[in-house]
């Protein structure tokens, strides 16, 4: 009977380590694609406009997805922000930047695919590629592969 119930327990303990273990690598593999790397919420735009003679960096930014219009107000038509790492246009009246947004990569209304990351305005699958392997511009070294998003995963 004792030996019975070692064996009963010790089967569960390696359910429960496995378990825990997929649970460990779903949820991180999961956070690689759903997490955006730009957690700010304004753009800092990289030259102020000229005829607005702004001093202070709160006049000298856009919100994200603030209201625009290409005819009227047209803030954020081809405006570079955060050091050249955004280039704001105006998508269906709100300002994205086609350089790092999933629904307007590139231009306005280009959706990548499911799995896939825009960077620098191309849609990649930061699974599988080695120049942007996890998130955008994370380079493997020369020989490791990109796998699930890992640098020489095995």
């Amino acid at each position: 009977m004792a030996i019975k119930l070692l064996n009963l327990l010790t089967i569960l303990s390696f359910s429960l380590a496995i378990l825990h273990a997929q649970m460990a690598i779903s949820s991180s593999s999961a956070t690689i694609l759903d997490v955006d790397d730009d957690d700010q919420e304004e753009y800092i735009l990289d030259a102020p406009f000229a005829h607005t003679h702004l001093r202070s960096r709160f006049l000298s930014s856009i919100k994200k997805g603030s209201s625009c219009n290409f005819e009227k107000k047209n803030k954020c038509n081809g405006v570079y922000a955060n050091e050249g790492k955004s280039l704001l246009y105006c998508c269906k009246n709100h300002c994205r930047d086609v350089l790092g947004d999933r629904n307007n990569c590139g231009y306005c209304g280009f959706k990548c695919k499911f799995g896939e990351k825009c960077c620098g305005g191309r849609c990649i699958d930061v699974m599988y590629d080695p120049f942007n392997c996890g998130k955008c511009g994370k380079m493997c070294k020369k020989d490791h592969n990109c796998g699930y998003g890992y640098c020489g995963y095995a």
